[in-house]
């Protein structure tokens, strides 16, 4: 199973709206016979491969997948009965299916005679998947949150200056990190700021630029007054969507790029639980944040943040903006209390990855 779960992660950043899955086929014996995973949406399902790669040696075998194969027809057939048609005598899957149009698959093998289990290294394959399976059961994009930053918690020094505070090392981390989103966030700050291009740039030998699939680039412009002709994020890298607010002058933006129109928060800015639905409604499951302070702010008030990564620089600034503005918290029992799941050292900084833990997350997601 583990080794499904390293072929899965093969197809982050290129599966979406779809999940990302693994399978590996034992031969009666126990022997590997076929590999597997889900490379693009619309190809062949992970189950497809390993059975293709498997060929008659499959009958009487096992299959050891990532997710419960589904159960529907769509652009390809149920993989529940490619498992069947192929002779398979057992299956163990890690994760069930949450999505209602296809999962099913296990209980439909276990009627026909076969041998079923689920819930194998389930938390390990989750974690492969955390996007996708957020998406289905929150019915929104997965929200990963990513940000730089000094010891003392500072994205910019006192006269606005931030290139750069992380590393080499962590901004090809980020590169990956945008490779696997299907959307780049930003806001107007961010845009003034830095005239951001936003693109993913990889030069791994095992995934080269031609070979990614570029996130949507979204710039949060309530007014439609930071984004302006000739700026990076109109290049022809990516496509490009402007959310602006709903009474918002866009006129300017004819023939640049598409436009979002959204409702204005109650506070400032424009609605966030707004803005993910539209995304959600473009198969947009998985968003990269990049914003300021200001946008990490409001989506942290929204309960919109399901993942955080922050590369800590050893630094220090003493002045400047800090990581997080006004999120709603106002006394520290409002604090949104995170669970560390990754730390990992790159060049000299420091790469956190955490989650909210339970009680963190909003009500209504629970």
């Amino acid at each position: 199973m583990r080794r499904a779960i390293a072929l899965a992660a093969r197809g982050l950043g290129s599966t979406s709206p779809n999940p990302v899955v693994g399978c590996v086929v034992l031969d009666a014996a126990g022997r590997t016979v076929g590999e597997g995973w889900h490379r693009r949406a619309g190809g062949p399902h992970a189950e497809v491969e390993a059975l293709r790669e498997a060929g008659e040696r499959a009958r009487g075998g096992t299959a050891l997948v990532t997710l419960e194969p589904c159960n529907h027809t769509g652009r390809t057939g149920p993989c529940a009965r490619a498992l069947l048609d192929a002779g398979i005598a057992r299956v163990v899957y890690a994760v069930a299916d949450p999505n209602p149009a296809a999962t099913g698959g296990g209980a439909t093998l276990a009627a026909a005679g076969v041998d079923t289990e689920a819930g194998l290294l389930a938390e390990e394959a989750e974690a492969g998947n955390l996007a996708w399976l957020t998406s289905v059961r929150r019915g929104r994009p997965f929200v990963r949150w990513k940000y730089a930053a000094t010891l003392d918690g500072r994205v910019a020094a006192a006269d606005g200056t931030s290139r750069w505070i992380s590393s080499p090392e962590s901004r090809a981390d980020v590169h990956r990190l945008r490779a696997h989103a299907d959307a780049v966030i930003v806001g107007s700050g961010t845009a003034r700021a830095d005239d951001p291009q936003l693109g993913a740039r990889l030069r791994d030998a095992a995934l080269l630029d031609s070979e990614i699939t570029q996130p949507l680039r979204v710039v949060v412009d309530t007014g439609a007054t930071a984004v302006k002709p000739g700026a990076r994020v109109l290049d022809g890298t990516a496509p490009t969507l402007i959310a602006v607010a709903d009474d918002a002058d866009a006129g300017h933006l004819d023939g640049l790029a598409p436009v979002l129109r959204l409702p204005r928060a109650a506070g400032r800015g424009l609605s966030i639980p707004a803005l993910l639905a539209a995304l959600h409604e473009r198969d947009v499951r998985s968003v990269l944040l990049e914003g300021g302070p200001t946008l990490a702010g409001a989506f942290t008030a929204a309960h919109a943040v399901d993942q955080v990564v922050g590369y800590l620089a050893p630094a220090l600034l003493g002045a400047g903006p800090a990581v997080l503005a006004d999120a709603g918290i106002g006394t520290i029992a409002q604090a949104l209390r995170l669970d560390i799941t990754e730390t990992v050292r790159l060049g000299p900084d420091l790469r956190i990855t955490a989650v909210p833990t339970a009680t963190a997350i909003a009500p209504e997601e629970n």
